[in-house]
């Protein structure tokens, strides 16, 4: 088992008491005493996980697990739950005690080759694993295994490899070079340097490969070379390369270092953990991005999860477009229409029952033509868009005909609710997201005075009519005495289980949030957004909403927190906003991936569910970073609402260059002043609509309160501070 107080030495790993503002505490002279990097340390990470190796937009989705074992044969196609790995590769040694994993990292967020050290009473096992694609050998996964004394100056050992598999393994020849093949294969899994085979056995454990020994000292290991070739390269294409494992290692070393997280003028600086989760996810959402059919898609995951999903998609594309991704964004959004059907709807995975599929492409389209001030694809994907509304209408009007709360209502017929809510229901999520796709196409409209979507406007506001009356009849009391929407409908037969069989109130709500924020569906002080906000705070364990997904007890879904993290800092409620997002963030492994869903430490639960990495969370977590410090609010943007004493605590500067908003591109720098004075930001705004409103705190963190803006006019109001919104160029200025 993986020994994670080993792996946190030197991390502070304090408690999540964020009773109050979730900022850390401050001593008596003021400073804060929380540094940037002791609220996020892993503490909720799974017991286990697997992360990428492979290379950008890489066909060959390399696999490694947190014992260094290598993953091969997993689905190259969505699937609906976790498989073990058809064939399993893992390295140790010959004797009677059992490997102890100590550590397992990566070299840093933006280099993904894998150090892990397992730990034997006499001996420290070191894997090193990446993958290669030099000219003339192509496409090579690699480990190099070491074995150093751990209390002696040296130990004799015999190396060895276990495949665990269902099929035969053929290793070649006693004596010589080490030569793996499997049944019906002609070509290697693997070769190995450095080492011959000596024999093979068989057992319940899988097929062992035992290796020449040899004796190893801490200056000279006992050291093999194991190259997998990924394309059925023979060895005489990479022969020279198993002769020289540091030459492979350093140019892999190299590639990743001159791999950029941003394109083109796109670019941020993000101090601390916030800025190692944001390299890792950029490196996550390109390594599962694929070239299908000649466009890039952007794949959820690597394996069950390998893609497309439209809701999953929409968040997707929007952090690339904030990455600079801007050729990769336009194909999938043309990737993502490519899948509508002769009737005008949207469907991908998720299946013909997810109505809110052709509401969200809708929603998906308006919003990256905002964010790249460019609406010829707009204007071109019109018809399409039209048929869209079109069969949306249709759908409604097919609703009456069934004999459900959904027709009565005058909603969208029932549907898969998804998100712990399996099979075909009577339930709010389609509606709820439709109604966002609806709203942003509506006012996209009016604001460019485009005609022939008044039929579009129509549907819009007959729906949302029909599900606010709707809603007030389906709210219920939650035992902790407030009101909230169930995304189920009373009618539906889960309401009359027994309690241990009844889905938790929770489960579902995801798309909830998201009519919260991005899709402004209501106000701030709607009793919907609000009974949403206490049902949420009332379930959260481990720092994040539990049991909201298919885990229905015990579990969590790891990225939904991000979701509830966008709405609390979409009203306000900030404190909690960053402790949601802490806790999603430490429910990351330890590579700085998520699994889907996961049970919570100390469950009687044992299953995941979904993929890792999964991608949608590396996608939550970039959006997180950027909406903290610029959050577009319908034609309002505010600016650092989530920025307290812990964003402070570091004095590090905050940078962003050229990042995407519906009022052109924003240049931010919020720097702190000499002398730990206070802090000062610059505003750079490109082309584009002027926002209605633009908006500063008026005290950054606890301690420093705004003291002058130099190039704009501006007023106080409450809490915060209003900015000319026609001020191109502007700076704040914070002192304490």
């Amino acid at each position: 088992m993986m020994n994670r107080r080993k792996f946190l030495t030197g991390t502070a790993s304090a408690a999540a008491a964020f009773a109050d503002t979730g900022s850390g505490s401050s001593s008596g002279s003021g400073e804060v005493v929380q540094d940037t990097r002791s609220a996020i340390d892993f503490r909720f990470a799974p017991p286990s996980w697997q992360a990428t190796y492979c290379f950008p937009d890489d066909p060959f989705k390399s696999m490694i697990g947190d014992r260094g074992e290598l993953r091969y044969g997993l689905p190259n196609r969505a699937a609906t739950v976790p498989q073990p790995p058809p064939v399993t590769v893992e390295f140790s040694a010959q004797g009677v005690d059992p490997d102890n994993v100590m550590l397992q990292r990566l070299e840093a967020p933006g280099i993904p080759i894998f150090h892990t050290r397992i730990e034997r009473p006499e001996a420290i096992l070191e894997l090193t694993t990446f993958a290669t694609n030099t000219p003339g050998e192509g496409r090579v996964d690699n480990t190099i295994f070491e074995i150093r004394p751990r209390i002696k100056r040296m130990v004799h050992a015999f190396p060895l490899v276990r495949l665990r598999t269902k099929r035969e393994v053929f290793p070649g020849k006693p004596g010589e070079l080490a030569v793996v093949r499997l049944d019906g294969e002609t070509k290697p899994i693997f070769f190995a340097a450095d080492t011959v085979l000596l024999k093979k056995n068989e057992s319940a454990l899988g097929t062992t490969i035992l290796m020449k020994d040899g004796t190893a000292t801490a200056e000279r290991p006992l050291r093999s070379f194991f190259r997998f070739p990924q394309e059925g390269q023979g060895l005489e294409r990479i022969q020279d390369g198993l002769a020289n494992p540091a030459r492979v290692l350093e140019e892999a070393r190299n590639y990743w270092q001159s791999w950029l997280p941003f394109e083109g003028r796109t670019s941020w600086s993000i101090p601390g953990r916030y800025g190692e989760f944001l390299v890792a996810c950029a490196r996550n959402i390109q390594q599962a991005r694929e070239r299908r059919e000649g466009k890039l898609v952007f794949q959820v995951g690597p394996t069950v999860y390998r893609g497309l999903f439209v809701v999953d998609g929409n968040f997707l594309l929007e952090a690339a477009r904030y990455l600079g991704y801007e050729n990769g964004v336009r194909e999938g959004l043309e990737t993502t229409w490519a899948r509508q059907d002769s009737a005008g709807g949207v469907f991908a995975l998720a299946g013909k029952e997810h109505w809110k599929d052709t509401g969200i492409a809708i929603f998906t389209l308006v919003r990256q033509c905002e964010l790249s001030q460019d609406w010829r694809l707009f204007d071109q994907m019109r018809p399409a868009v039209l048929r869209a509304v079109g069969f949306l209408e249709n759908l409604r009007n097919k609703a009456h005909l069934e004999n459900s709360a959904n027709g009565r209502y005058g909603l969208l017929p029932r549907g898969y609710g998804d998100g712990g809510l399996g099979g075909v229901r009577s339930e709010f999520t389609n509606t709820v997201w439709v109604l966002a796709g609806l709203k942003a196409l509506v006012e996209a409209a009016a604001r460019r005075r485009m005609p022939g979507f008044e039929k579009a406007d129509t549907l819009y506001r007959e729906l949302r009519t029909a599900f606010f009356s709707a809603a007030a009849q389906e709210m219920r009391r939650h035992p902790a005495g407030f009101d909230y929407l169930p995304m189920l409908m009373k009618e539906d037969p889960d309401w009359n289980a027994p309690d241990m069989e009844r889905l938790p109130p929770q489960c579902g709500q995801w798309a909830l949030s998201h009519a919260i924020y991005p899709g402004r569906v209501f106000e701030k002080d709607h009793a919907i957004v609000k009974g949403h906000i206490a049902l949420m705070q009332a379930c959260t364990q481990e720092d994040i909403p539990a049991e909201t997904g298919w885990i229905h007890r015990e579990g969590a879904w790891n990225y939904n927190a991000a979701f509830v993290a966008h709405a609390y800092l979409w009203a306000g409620v900030t404190d909690w906003a960053r402790l949601t997002f802490h806790g999603f963030l430490n429910h990351a492994c330890p590579l700085y991936c998520w699994w889907e869903e996961q049970p919570f430490r100390g469950s009687m639960q044992s299953g995941f569910v979904g993929d890792m990495p999964h991608n949608w969370a590396s996608a939550e977590c970039i959006l997180y970073l950027r909406h903290m410090l610029a959050l577009e609010d319908g034609q309002d943007l505010r600016l650092l609402n989530g920025v307290h004493d812990f964003e402070l605590a570091a004095r590090e500067p905050y940078l962003l260059a050229a990042s995407p908003t519906r009022f052109g591109t924003l240049d931010l720098a919020l720097e702190p002043l000499d002398r730990k004075r206070g802090w000062r930001l610059n505003i750079q705004r490109g082309h584009g609509p002027d926002p209605a409103s633009a908006s500063l705190p008026l005290f950054l963190g606890s301690r420093y309160k705004l003291s002058a803006v130099a190039g704009a006019q501006w007023r106080q109001q409450g809490a915060s501070v209003l900015i000319d919104p026609s001020a191109k160029t502007w700076t704040a200025t914070w002192e304490g």
